[in-house]
């Protein structure tokens, strides 16, 4: 019998969502996007989303100092629509552990496939990366690793030691999976000593089993309760998706649930469908409503929220740790 290809275009995912947000906008009309049977706005996108290609000296030498060391970064992988600005200042976020991932997000455009073997010398070559830029305040990311005993943690551990002792007094968050729950493993990560450890929740409890299948809301929020128990002075951070499928009332709920494990630091910013076979963009959220958002996660008793249309977790992250320690 012929086995049917799961991704017959080689595109980088394919995903069953149906039905994600059902029930959430009816009066928006469903469409078909891959496999999927989803809302999706009409109209074009507005014009405070509207991003110039800005490709200058800084971004096409620093673009050559990852491909010379075999490198990979989130704002390729996840096709940023800040790259071109953070680059030119050359700020970046790398992508350890390889560029494939164990899970599958209905958001994400990193691709979904078997990974390969742990490279013991990217530590290093992250290191050197760091110290050929001149980055003052580095950025790590990575993609899930449930292949692996430890889900990467030692490798998580190794990369922020690397960064250290190549660049001292180079600021160093991470943003790691959550490790399956494991508090073993989130503990090498923290031990290793980041300035900021950072886990994104992304959406609300509604839609998460169907826009993060591979996660779990509840488990996100204890990994982010787990880091502040284990370092109680390092700075936490999480991040909300808007546009999704959300109600305003789950996006509070969201914001409470993350406030109560004591993080520090919170990030907001519009969906953006990265292909025609991602989850569709269910509204365009005003930059009024993101304003909104930040009063309450101040009123909430975050030290400091960034909240707009193309915010994104590492957006000028070295900013906001510096905000949100004035504002301690």
């Amino acid at each position: 019998m012929p086995v049917a290809d799961h991704n017959p275009r080689k595109r980088r995912l394919y995903l069953p969502l149906a039905g994600a947000n059902a029930g959430a906008v009816e009066d928006h009309v469903g469409h078909s996007v891959g496999c999927a049977q989803v809302a999706r706005p009409g109209g074009r996108r507005p014009e405070w989303l509207k991003v110039k290609a800005r490709s200058g000296p800084n971004y096409t030498d620093l673009k050559s100092i990852m491909r010379g060391l075999d490198l990979h970064t989130i704002c390729e992988e996840a096709g940023c629509p800040n790259i071109y600005e953070c680059w030119e200042d050359r700020e970046a976020t790398f992508l350890i552990l390889g560029d494939r991932c164990t899970r599958r997000c209905g958001f994400c455009d990193v691709m979904t496939a078997r990974p390969g073997a742990v490279d013991p010398d990217e530590p290093r070559r992250l290191a050197s990366a760091v110290r050929a830029m001149g980055l003052r305040y580095v950025v790590l990311t990575s993609v899930a690793r449930d292949d692996l005993p430890d889900g990467g943690a030692a490798v998580w551990a190794e990369c922020v030691r690397a960064v250290r002792e190549a660049v001292p007094g180079c600021g160093v968050e991470v943003l790691p999976p959550d490790f399956k729950g494991d508090e073993r493993a989130i503990a090498v990560v923290v031990e290793a000593g980041p300035d900021v450890f950072a886990h994104n929740l992304e959406t609300v409890r509604r839609l998460h089993p169907r826009i993060r299948p591979g996660f779990d809301y509840d488990r996100s929020v204890e990994t982010l309760r787990v880091a502040k128990r284990l370092r109680p002075a390092q700075v936490t951070k999480s991040n909300l998706i808007l546009g999704m499928g959300e109600r305003p009332d789950e996006v509070e709920e969201a914001m409470r649930d993350i406030a109560a494990t004591g993080c520090d630091l919170l990030t907001m910013g519009q969906y953006l469908q990265p292909t025609a076979f991602h989850l569709p963009v269910d509204r365009w959220v005003t930059p009024e409503e993101f304003d909104h958002h930040a009063e309450l996660g101040k009123a909430i008793g975050f030290a400091h929220v960034e909240a707009g249309p193309l915010v994104r977790s590492s957006y000028h992250a070295g900013r906001q740790l510096a905000r949100a320690l004035a504002s301690a």
